[in-house]
């Protein structure tokens, strides 16, 4: 059985990723205007009427801008913890009553050939939660708005053949960049943002056998720069005996942009 990977978008102004199975077609996250989000499903040789489900991390707009207008024009199913629903913004809209579903953490949720689990991630939400994607054969887990590592985090990416994680920004560029003081604080808190050195512990945690495709994603475009999230990461993998291409491979998912159209098949 297969399972299809591919991210439209993953930048703090914007997230949405695509997984699909030969049946099951959903994205995690809408956070992008539905005319772009389109012009990615259209490039991945998809449009709206062919997505099964929107599967809702949490209600900051970067994750939720698009999930309304889609879920109104092509009738597709939005998932999220009843905390996300209970605080999305109201310029999303009217969705369907039918079409509003909830998720538990560590329930999964069947759609098709494939089982949804939803996880808890540590995020200034009201109940932000992870995914992980499994059917018979394979294992995806996006990974984003982690404020500090928890063994649920990790326990949840490990077995995954290919995992979006956030490398969000650099500690320093935080601090010497031009935000104010409190959204300073508020990235590097516990409830914050993964930064690249947060991104490196967790792969050398959980990377193993299994591991085939590390997308480093979420990158503020303001604390960080594709290159310094490579080079982080990939240095201190390298120190713990992990060599990229050989091991398995890693890209900086892009700020926008159908990116890697992945396919697991066995």
């Amino acid at each position: 059985m297969r399972l299809k990977f591919s991210t439209i978008a993953s930048c703090s102004n914007g997230n949405c990723t695509y997984i699909g199975s030969d049946y099951t077609n959903i994205l995690i996250d809408a956070g992008l205007s539905g005319k772009r989000i389109e012009a990615g499903l259209d490039s991945l040789g998809l449009d709206g009427t062919k997505i099964d489900a929107i599967f809702v991390t949490h209600e900051h707009a970067d994750h939720v801008n698009g999930i309304g207008v889609l879920s109104r024009k092509f009738g597709i199913p939005i998932y999220a913890t009843d905390g996300t629903w209970n605080n999305m913004p109201s310029k999303v809209g009217e969705i369907r009553p039918d079409l509003m579903h909830s998720v538990y953490e560590e329930e999964p949720c069947i759609l098709g050939d494939i089982f949804v689990k939803p996880f808890t991630i540590p995020h200034d939400a009201a109940q932000p939660v992870g995914y992980c994607i499994e059917n018979d054969s394979h294992k995806i887990t996006v990974a984003t708005d982690i404020g500090h590592i928890t063994e649920c985090v990790l326990d949840h990416l490990k077995g995954s053949e290919i995992m979006l994680l956030e490398s969000n920004h650099d500690p320093d560029m935080v601090r010497n960049g031009p935000y104010p003081y409190p959204l300073q604080q508020r990235i590097l808190g516990k409830k914050g943002h993964l930064s690249n050195s947060g991104a490196a512990d967790v792969l050398n945690s959980v990377c193993d056998e299994k591991t085939k495709y590390v997308f480093l994603g979420h990158l503020s475009k303001e604390n960080n720069t594709p290159i310094l999230a490579y080079n982080t990461v990939k240095n201190s993998l390298s120190q713990n005996g992990a060599e990229i291409g050989k091991d398995f491979n890693m890209w900086v998912a892009p700020y926008e942009g159908v990116y890697r159209k992945i396919v697991l098949d066995r």
